[in-house]
């Protein structure tokens, strides 16, 4: 495509129904990764298939790294926050 084409470019409209979809089968996913005790979503080889092709149909593939990333994320704040919770109660009994 050149400056002076006269294609557009394709564009998307995500309608609030569209990230309900996504949210929804991003949430079912993730249970079922924590039902079987997986961290890392793409490491469950075929426990959580029909889920994660949910997931995928329903989310663009951006939102999906970034979930990904965020959920790897939150799991490292929740032991984060226990560790500091433990040292708060260590320095007060000191």
């Amino acid at each position: 495509m050149g400056w002076f084409s006269s294609s557009k470019p394709e564009v998307s409209v995500v309608t609030r129904q569209d990230r309900k979809q996504c949210w929804e089968s991003r949430d079912l996913y993730f249970q079922c990764l924590d039902r079987n005790g997986v961290l890392e979503a793409w490491k469950e080889g075929s426990v959580c298939a029909k889920e994660k092709a949910k997931y995928e149909e329903n989310c663009a593939k951006s939102w999906i790294e970034y979930f990904n990333k965020r959920r790897i994320l939150a799991e490292q704040q929740k032991d984060l926050l226990s560790q500091s919770k433990i040292q708060a109660q260590e320095a007060k009994r000191r």
